[in-house]
């Protein structure tokens, strides 16, 4: 899987993230790295939005700037989740393309949970269905 990386600042969770990424076999795409919030967001939802990427992973200091600028994208769902159950359910129930996360709080171990359980959670038919047609 391609995954867009993108992130506001040199942090050690966003190379752990990385190296993570790479670990499980995935091609990672960084497209923005130091680049402020709204644009590493935006950059990250493009990737994603235009094909290039499959999923995307956005970090920024507690998530939340980088989730709402993703979102800005037209076909983005970026969830800003804190654990692995949250990031399935991001997957499962809402078909979420970008992961956002917050530096300041998530742990390496707790990243690596997220990162498995996003990429590995289809999308169920039907709620990914119904959401499509609710928001465009």
């Amino acid at each position: 899987m391609r995954v867009a990386l993108g992130s506001d600042e040199a942090a050690s969770l966003v190379d752990e993230v990385r190296t993570h990424l790479e670990t499980m076999g995935h091609e990672v795409m960084v497209v923005a790295d130091g680049a402020p919030w709204p644009d590493a967001g935006r950059q990250v939802g493009e990737a994603v939005a235009s094909g290039r990427a499959d999923r995307g992973v956005v970090c920024c200091w507690t998530g939340t700037g980088v989730s709402i600028a993703a979102n800005k994208v037209t076909g983005v769902r970026a969830a800003l989740c804190t654990d692995a159950e949250t990031a399935r359910g991001a997957r499962r129930w809402n078909d979420a393309n970008v992961l956002a996360l917050g530096v300041r709080l998530t742990s390496a171990e707790v990243a690596a949970e997220m990162l498995e359980a996003f990429l590995a959670t289809p999308a169920d038919a039907g709620e990914a269905e119904t959401l499509r047609r609710l928001v465009p």
